[in-house]
């Protein structure tokens, strides 16, 4: 008889997070309704904000599965699967994401290496912005393989976008096929070029279906997809519902190996002619974190803007220091 549970192998597997305000608690519950895991630490700063969210997590445990959850340091990174960094300043209304990047970066040289002195074989993902940034000096500050260091990058870009086409279209968001690239903030780059329904470009779905899509659209639902957080964060102060439910589905494609393609940052080596930086592209990921970077074609103008997009970034990380713990 086919069992209705979830596919899940929890036994013996702990996540560790870093950072429990509002990302790191949500992602955690998530977490935990998911079944993912068997163990799940909670480490902050604020060590009586860390037992408060465990305690009220653990009163969950009776209406999801057996997990042991617990306020712990970073000694408790050991041994765990994952180590979700969600720690630091959040996005004030009227920031840029790459506003943060200096006072985040200064913690990221503090709690990155305690990370790997205790799980030197976990894999990290950055949740914390600007993340590509963060991605880098989680990159350079631990010394781990590339593969085993991965950002929520454009996860939750993507499913803006998906939605948004999907509210134009009047169609499932699960059935549009879209992705957006580069940077995760303002320089971000919609592949419009591969946008598909059913195997159909938008144009030519649209055409069939009644339900065009003009040029003004197309900006309409870029700008939306780009200024979303602006105008949430203007509204209640910050974002996480979605952006805990993106990391939900690459801790998912980890610990179930699924070689899932998500649009996460990772270290890129080379593509159209960037190098050695952190952005997002459609990216394999399994057990061993990056399997491979999509290296998707793109279209003469969305390579410019990928290209701009990344000097964004590098410009950004010139003024910052992170040299290898």
């Amino acid at each position: 008889m086919a069992s209705n549970e979830p596919e899940s192998n929890p036994s013996g597997v702990r996540v560790a997070v870093v950072g429990v305000g509002n990302v790191g608690a949500t992602y955690a519950f998530a977490l935990l309704l998911n079944r993912l895991c068997s163990e799940i630490v909670l480490i902050d700063a604020n060590r009586a904000k860390a037992e408060g969210e465990a305690m009220d997590l653990n009163h969950a445990v009776p209406f999801a599965h057996p997990t042991r959850i617990w306020a712990g340091d970073f000694s408790d990174c050991a041994g765990a699967a994952i180590t979700v960094i969600a720690a630091g300043a959040g996005q004030k209304p009227g920031e840029t994401r790459l506003d943060i990047a200096a006072r985040n970066g200064e913690i990221w040289r503090h709690i990155v290496p305690q990370i790997v002195r205790h799980n030197p074989a976990g894999i990290l993902l950055v949740a914390t912005n600007p993340v590509d940034v963060l991605t880098y000096a989680a990159l350079k500050l631990s010394g781990f393989p590339a593969n085993r260091v991965i950002g929520s990058g454009t996860i939750l870009d993507t499913a803006r976008f998906r939605y948004l086409l999907s509210e134009h279209f009047k169609i499932d968001a699960r059935s549009v096929h879209a992705f957006i690239i580069g940077e995760h903030g303002d320089s971000e780059v919609p592949v419009w070029s591969l946008a598909n329904i059913a195997g159909m470009k938008l144009e030519e779905f649209g055409g069939l279906e009644g339900e065009p899509i003009s040029s003004a659209n197309m900006h309409n639902i870029y700008e939306r997809t780009r200024d979303a957080a602006y105008h949430i964060i203007e509204r209640k102060g910050a974002t996480y519902y979605a952006v805990a439910a993106g990391l939900i589905q690459i801790t998912a494609a980890i610990l179930r190996n699924q070689n899932t393609v998500l649009s996460v940052s990772t270290w890129i080596d080379e593509y159209c002619g960037i190098r050695d930086l952190c952005f997002s592209l459609p990216t394999v990921i399994n057990s061993g974190g990056v399997a491979r970077v999509l290296r998707v074609p793109l279209d003469a103008t969305e390579k410019e803007q990928l290209r701009k997009s990344a000097d964004v970034l590098k410009s950004t990380i010139e003024k910052l220091d992170f040299t290898v713990c």
